[in-house]
């Protein structure tokens, strides 16, 4: 359900959105890749680990997900006595689409002596099918913790599973998902800019398809990028990621030059994420007055998929080495 359209001239709407704030002790979480009027006003701007933590913690009533649907969804799965809204619930994941639960459950099913390890960008289902979630900023720590002869399922995502694979040497059988935003980074494109910008470093998400990771010179995730920009030496950088996440570079950063990576014409709009853009401010307010579209669901279901985000939390928190912590994860039933 997407939040009803109305007539909102002459509302100041960033004054609405904090007294409702206020009024129904509501915590505001935005991702890296919302729009930048949306990150200005969330009360914590973060990637998928962070903000999960943030979720898990909160005191709040009411958690206002700017983000996509299954991220709102992973905060009422660690937080259920909170209300959950989602400024709009068409806000989903290409990802999250690439995995029907009924193909990964029969998939599951074909490599029972495989443990599931599951990028969050996936629906609530999946993660209830999965043993450990992880994060593009926790996969590599937590896969670290996995037994070696632990063989593995990793999905959705193949361009980050391969790169942990290529990264770690761990054989991983991958379902073949894509992210469509980074999937659309041009190489002959991004090429051009190298040239164009000699000496300035590339960083990418993992993500991407391999052949843009061989032109990066730093590979991680959003948040890890934003550290990544702040210690370079340089002055510009090059970034292969949703093109939002720039915002939060120029307000910490406002010196240096941050520049997005082109799609395949160098000119499309085709590397901002289509679901993330449907979150907006008018959105936002109609949300926390409203409380709709709120996040529910099934008792039974949200158990499930909360042992593979508490797998996650706990191994990413974690600083034992490889294979010690043992199999602290528990197959969905």
């Amino acid at each position: 359900m997407t939040a009803p359209s109305l007539n909102l001239t002459g509302v100041d709407l960033r004054a609405e959105i904090d007294r409702l704030r206020t009024e129904r002790n509501a915590v505001i979480l935005a991702h890296y890749y919302q729009k930048s009027e949306l990150q200005d006003l969330a009360d914590f701007v973060g990637d998928s680990l962070d903000l999960s933590r943030r979720a898990a913690e909160t005191d709040a009533d009411v958690i206002a997900f700017c983000g996509v649907r299954f991220m709102a969804q992973t905060a009422k799965i660690l937080s259920p006595d909170k209300i959950v809204v989602l400024p709009d619930m068409d806000a989903g994941c290409s990802l999250e689409d690439s995995c029907p639960p009924d193909q990964f459950a029969a998939f599951r099913a074909a490599h029972p002596d495989h443990i599931a390890l599951t990028y969050i960008n996936c629906s609530t289902e999946v993660k209830a099918l999965s043993d450990v979630i992880v994060t593009s900023s926790s996969a590599e720590k937590i896969l670290s913790q996995i037994p070696l002869d632990q063989p593995i399922i990793f999905g959705p995502d193949r361009n980050l599973g391969g790169y942990l694979v290529r990264k770690t040497g761990r054989e991983m059988l991958l379902w073949p998902g894509v992210c469509i935003v980074h999937e659309a980074f041009s190489e002959t494109e991004l090429m051009k800019l190298q040239a164009e910008h000699s000496g300035a470093p590339v960083a990418a998400h993992p993500e991407c398809p391999a052949i843009i990771l061989d032109h990066a010179d730093y590979v991680g995730s959003t948040r890890g990028i934003l550290e990544y920009a702040n210690a370079m030496p340089g002055d510009t950088l090059i970034v292969a990621t949703e093109p939002h996440i720039i915002h939060q570079m120029q307000r910490s950063m406002p010196n240096k030059r941050f520049i997005g990576a082109p799609g395949a014409d160098g000119n499309c709009n085709c590397n901002i994420c289509p679901y993330m853009a449907l979150n907006n401010m008018e959105k936002l307010y109609i949300a926390l007055r409203d409380l709709e579209p709120r996040i529910e669901i099934e008792e039974g279901l949200r158990l499930r998929a909360k042992k593979s985000l508490d797998a996650m939390l706990t191994m990413a928190s974690n600083t034992v080495g490889q294979g010690d912590l043992g199999p602290v994860w528990v197959t969905g039933d």
